[in-house]
C-alpha cells in the first residue's frame, strides 16, 4: 500500500467509529428498553427498611422515593398506600405526586388509592406494593404478598 491509500478494504477510521459507536447505542437502547420481568425490582433493596416517614407523605397526595423507584401516597389521613414508581405505559420513573401520581415523561395520571390509570397513554395500573405503618415509620414489607402484588 501507499502512503495516503488507506485500508484494502475502503472504510475510513471515521466511519468504522462512527458506525461502532451507533451500534453501542442500538445496544443500550435495546437494554434500555429490556422485560421488566428480568432480575429484581429497585425496591427490593429496600424491603424490610423504612422508606419514608408518616409525617413527609400528605393527604391527598404522596412522594416519590427515588432510591427504590417507589411512590407513598396517604389518600386519606392515617390511609398509607405503596405503588412500583415505574410508569406502565414506557417504564419511565414517575416524577411526582399532587392530587395524582404523574409521569411527566408521556403525561400519565395514576390515582393515589389505587393506582388505577387517570388518564393515559398508560393503560394498566401501577404495581401496588405491601407497606407497614409503624409508629410514624413506613416500612416497605419485606415480602410481596401472595399473588405477588399489594396490600
Amino acid at each position: 500500500m501507499s502512503a495516503g491509500s488507506g485500508c484494502a478494504c475502503r472504510i475510513s477510521r471515521r466511519r468504522l467509529i462512527g458506525a461502532a459507536g451507533a451500534a453501542g447505542a442500538a445496544a443500550l437502547g435495546a437494554a434500555a428498553c429490556g422485560s421488566q420481568d428480568e432480575g429484581p425490582e429497585p425496591y427490593d433493596a429496600l424491603r424490610g427498611t423504612v422508606v419514608a416517614q408518616t409525617s413527609e407523605i400528605p393527604v391527598g397526595g404522596g412522594s416519590v422515593v427515588i432510591d427504590g423507584k417507589l411512590v407513598v401516597t396517604q389518600p386519606k389521613e392515617g390511609d398509607f398506600k405503596a405503588f412500583s414508581a415505574v410508569c406502565t405505559h414506557a417504564g419511565c420513573t414517575v416524577q411526582e405526586v399532587e392530587t395524582t401520581v404523574n409521569c411527566l415523561c408521556h403525561g400519565s395520571r395514576f390515582d393515589v388509592a389505587t393506582g388505577e390509570v387517570r388518564s393515559g397513554p398508560a393503560n394498566r395500573p401501577l404495581e401496588e406494593l405491601s407497606i407497614t405503618v409503624d409508629g410514624t415509620d413506613i416500612v416497605l414489607d419485606e415480602k410481596p404478598p401472595r399473588g405477588g402484588q399489594g396490600s
